[in-house]
């Protein structure tokens, strides 16, 4: 498929990250898409990333007070924006890109204008798929996978939460995308509203891919896969999972908590189209090891 040349930017957030992480990262984009404006906002307390930034021809700024990851991304989204940029990806920091992922999905974002928001396949390092599509969330099913892990799996509701039965190798529209990796049309974003700001860690990636399904398509594309570390930290960390809370309450006090028809209907509607139904046995997420990037 040949790669159209098109405007294209992307962000990357850190916070304390290891440089040479950062700078492998840097290095994939750029070889990947040479011309892509790479915005680098630094939320560490020190700019020992700005002489790396520097080297990779990234626009660098240092943010000490660490204003969150939304309000990080949300700088970057409107100097891209400002600087014509119709195609915008946010990166996580601690991902791996293969050589010609990025042009493969801003390819598939030029043939489909419907799409608004992108995910690709997502592996750990050891080869195995990371579940990142799913459902919008409910209070009482978010309680239970964090505090009863295991009842969580063993009731099937985990599997069709993260759409295990699809079995990760079709096209298909997802409610919620996972902010480690997302490419965003710019002008969808901007008439639905960037990230919302009241998110300073956690769910922005889920709110931000609710109101853009509300006007554009939101899809999983399994032809491109990445390699995300995913190290989960609100479950070893308990200043993380503390945000993780406050986001979590933050969605739902927006969005509603047990009565959400819209979240009924978007969900029903995903699991429908994705040939899924709650009478359906769940199958168990592959473990592909041989779909590395």
């Amino acid at each position: 498929m040949k790669t159209p040349a098109v405007e294209a930017s992307c962000c990357i957030v850190c916070y304390h990250n290891p440089p040479d992480q950062v700078e492998r990262l840097l290095a994939s984009v750029t070889m990947a898409r040479p011309r892509m404006l790479v915005y680098l906002v630094d939320n560490s307390r020190t700019d020992a990333l700005r002489a790396l930034a520097g080297r990779a021809g990234a626009v660098y700024r240092h943010q000490p007070d660490n204003p969150g990851y939304a309000r990080a991304h949300n700088w970057a989204l409107n100097a891209a924006a400002a600087a014509g940029s119709r195609y915008h990806l946010v990166l996580n920091p601690d991902v791996q890109l293969p050589l010609d992922g990025i042009g493969k999905l801003l390819a598939y974002m030029e043939a489909h204008p419907d799409v608004g928001l992108l995910a690709p396949r997502v592996h750990y390092p050891d080869g195995r798929l990371q579940p990142l599509c799913k459902l919008l969330p409910h209070p009482l099913e978010l309680a239970v996978r964090r505090f009863f892990p295991l009842l969580h799996r063993s009731s099937g509701r985990l599997a069709r939460y993260e759409l295990h039965g699809s079995g990760y190798s079709q096209v298909m529209d997802v409610p919620a995308l996972s902010g480690c990796f997302m490419l965003m049309r710019v002008e969808t974003v901007l008439r639905v509203g960037l990230f919302d700001e009241r998110f300073f860690l956690y769910f922005e990636d889920v709110d931000l891919s609710r109101r853009v399904g509300r006007v554009a398509r939101t899809v999983f594309v399994p032809h491109v896969a990445i390699v995300h570390d995913y190290g989960r930290g609100s479950y070893r960390n308990w200043r993380l999972l503390w945000h993780h809370m406050v986001s979590a309450a933050r969605y739902f006090n927006k969005w509603g908590w047990v009565r959400d028809p819209e979240r009924d209907r978007i969900n029903a509607r995903a699991l429908r189209e994705a040939g899924l139904t709650r009478s359906r046995p769940a199958a168990p997420a592959p473990a592909e090891n041989d779909l590395r990037p």
